[in-house]
């Protein structure tokens, strides 16, 4: 038997999906969800075989929820967007269903995801292709999304002071708090809007509009005093590009 859930933050279109499945004997559905938040916890605790995943939802999007699975899974996304169609593919996604999608389009899915399902023994290449793709890509964030223990913490990019490097991970300062996570600087500098984040140092890339003052330090050294108080180096490079991004 096939453990499947839905997760979309459209009831009508979880109904459909849902009674598309009605007729399939080896399918059980174990749960419907409306946010990318409980479907992830769903994911997490329930392991299903098959999830339907819209990708515009509240709280968290689909392709965020594949970022923060702790096993992969196999996906059929199910949404009303289709310029995410390329995104998925490159997710590894079963199937691209473009609402409003009828039956015999979904059975075709369907069958996609039987064969993969009853093909599969290790999908951990999923896991790893998501989160190459997630690296590489060069399309712009506007928020980061972590997870630590039981809790998720969704930052928009407007309201982060700077990033610090810690080996393989990065610390993220913002007016109320820091928060750590496992991904490099350069996939930040490269998913950054250049024209409001500098890196001023090997281990700071600092948000321009946080910057108060550029100040001597030492002999050919300078630092930049963020509104916050917060004193932060900058390297000779760093120095040059900051110069000019504030054009001084």
């Amino acid at each position: 038997m096939i453990k499947a859930i839905i997760i979309d933050d459209e009831s009508l279109a979880r109904d459909l999906v849902s009674n598309y499945l009605d007729s399939e004997n080896d399918i059980e559905v174990i749960g419907e969800y409306s946010n990318g938040f409980e479907g992830l916890k769903a994911i997490n605790d329930l392991h299903p075989d098959l999830v339907f995943l819209d990708v515009q939802m509240p709280k968290l999007t689909g392709f965020e929820l594949l970022e923060l699975l702790d096993k992969p899974c196999n996906i059929v996304f199910t949404t009303a967007y289709n310029e995410y169609a390329i995104k998925a593919f490159e997710h590894n996604a079963i199937d691209y269903l473009l609402k409003p999608f009828s039956k015999d389009r979904f059975l075709t899915a369907l069958d996609k995801a039987k064969e993969r399902i009853s093909n599969s023994t290790d999908n951990q290449d999923q896991i790893d292709k998501i989160k190459s793709h997630n690296d590489e890509s060069e399309e712009l964030i506007n928020r980061v999304v972590i997870k630590s223990r039981n809790k998720i913490d969704v930052i928009a990019v407007d309201k982060i002071k700077y990033f610090e490097a810690q080996d393989d991970y990065v610390m993220i300062y913002t007016a109320d708090g820091r928060y750590l996570k496992q991904k490099t600087m350069k996939y930040f500098e490269s998913h950054l809007n250049p024209n409001e984040f500098c890196r001023i140092h090997r281990s700071y890339l600092v948000k321009i509009d946080q910057i108060s003052q550029l100040q001597p330090y030492e002999k050919d050294n300078w630092v930049v005093v963020l509104k916050s108080g917060e004193s932060l180096k900058v390297s000779r490079n760093g120095f040059k590009l900051l110069k000019k991004q504030l054009e001084i």
